[in-house]
């Protein structure tokens, strides 16, 4: 079923699960000192009526006691009234703040059963806030990027998101959409009409604009995608040439094993780390020399060395301070354009060079240059911000939290697009025009939820944590 407005039987949870009274804890499971009950749905005051006695007035937060069913005190804490619609969800709701303890949260969310709420499935409050036209589905999954957010630059994305920047960008560009169909339709249906122009506007350009709006939205989005799913960052270079001990010094932890034997690291090593305002991945990659050279397990080693070089939004080779890149360095280099790649020339230390970070370089307008010394600390600093701004750049300026799907529907729209110019540039065929302006339509108001499939809700909303 395809929906084109908001409201509607909460998905995937039953018939009646639209006039179900939910309840659910807000604040992660564990001891803490505080927890959250959320109670949503039109008997909401009625439920928690019962288990705290009469209510507070609205936005005012009272001191109540927590009953069982049976009269039993199981805690104490805050009760808080957010009447409809002015609520998260559109629907009267109650928090309940008591102590967070597992064994009074489950106790509490037991008496509110008990009183006739039923527990909410993963992420049905935020569906219900988007059913009930509080949200739209952009700042549905924003709430999820929020809460899921581990950098800076993932929480300025997701609260752009969650403030609507993103919903309202492809509104408007769905908005002139509208606009450029009724213009073509009243023309071909009505041609006589005195308020119809006399000749239709001009596609082709009205068309490129709106393919150029939605191509800056697609730029935005992907950035936001690529926060969410952090930077892959490779190591690579010769045996011994200081790939482990780099990675150690810039994760901060012992993850690699660092010898003086060359090619101790057969397989690739993966370590979390934070690099400016992104989550990246780094990976130690095995030692690159001649085949000749290396037995069996090695030469599987630096395949993968290789296949991690080819994934790498960012790469690291890296070199003796007293070496040149070897060919295959430098084919590396050449092969990761127009994506950045840092040449590190390591063990500074060790040849009495200098440290430093260099933005130019002679291998390439995608090089910079690196020198360091991961056993003394120096050059370090100036790697580790210069890596802070190849992040910043490669996240994109203003970027939206988004996810795969909303790439795969601005990419449908420009398909589409794509379409209707090459119509427009033809005999007058204004009404295909006009059909593939309705489908680029329909693909933005999937990525907003204008329009909707079940399917596509159940699993957008089954992902989000319960009790949010």
């Amino acid at each position: 079923m395809v929906h084109h407005a908001s409201g509607g039987a909460a998905l995937g949870r039953g018939v009646d699960a639209a006039t179900d009274t939910i309840c659910a804890e807000a604040t992660p499971p564990g001891q803490g000192g505080v927890a959250v009950v959320r109670v949503s749905g039109p008997g909401a005051l009625g439920v928690v009526a019962q288990v705290t006695g009469p209510l507070p007035p609205a936005r005012r937060a009272a001191l109540r006691a927590f009953r069982s069913a049976g009269g039993e005190c199981i805690d104490q804490g805050l009760v808080l009234v957010l009447p409809a619609p002015g609520s998260y969800t559109g629907e009267d709701t109650v928090e309940l703040q008591g102590h967070g303890s597992p064994a009074a949260v489950a106790a509490t969310l037991d008496a509110l059963c008990a009183a006739g709420a039923r527990r909410a499935g993963p992420g049905e409050f935020s569906e219900r806030a988007f059913l009930n036209g509080r949200i739209d589905l952009t700042q549905a999954e924003a709430v999820a990027a929020l809460i899921e957010a581990e950098t800076e630059g993932a929480r300025r994305a997701a609260l752009r998101s969650l403030e609507g920047s993103f919903g309202r960008e492809v509104q408007a560009a769905a908005d002139r959409l509208v606009e450029l169909r009724a213009l073509v339709e009243a023309f071909l249906d009505f041609p006589e009409d005195e308020d119809v122009p006399a000749a239709p506007p001009d596609l082709a350009a009205e068309v490129a604009g709106v393919v150029t709006t939605v191509r800056e939205i697609r730029r935005r989005a992907e950035a936001g995608v690529r926060l969410g799913e952090g930077l892959r960052v490779a190591l690579l270079g010769p045996p011994n040439a200081g790939k482990s001990s780099l990675l150690n010094a810039l994760t901060g932890q012992e993850a690699a094993i660092v010898s003086a034997t060359p090619g101790t690291t057969r397989d690739v090593v993966s370590q979390r780390a934070v690099i400016g305002a992104r989550q990246a991945e780094l990976l130690d990659t095995a030692g690159l020399r001649d085949a000749g050279e290396q037995d069996e397990i090695e030469q599987e080693g630096a395949r993968r060395a290789r296949a991690s070089a080819a994934d790498a939004d960012l790469l690291l080779v890296v070199v003796e301070a007293g070496q040149e890149p070897t060919p295959e360095q430098q084919s590396l280099l050449a092969e990761q354009a127009p994506r950045p790649a840092v040449l590190v020339r390591s063990k500074v230390d060790a040849y009495g060079a200098a440290p430093g970070w260099q933005a130019r370089s002679a291998w390439g307008g995608h090089v910079r240059e690196a020198a360091v010394s991961a056993v003394t600390g120096a050059g370090m600093e100036a790697l580790r911000d210069g890596l802070d701004e190849l992040a910043a750049a490669d996240a994109g300026e203003g970027a939206w939290a988004a996810r795969q799907r909303h790439l795969e529907a601005l990419d449908g729209a420009l398909a589409e697009l794509a379409q209707a110019a090459q119509a427009a540039q033809g005999d007058a065929h204004e009404e295909l025009v006009a059909e593939a302006l309705r489908r680029a339509q329909g693909q933005l108001g999937e990525i907003t939820g204008q329009v909707h499939h079940e399917a596509l809700l159940e699993r957008i909303f089954s992902s989000f944590c319960i009790g949010k």
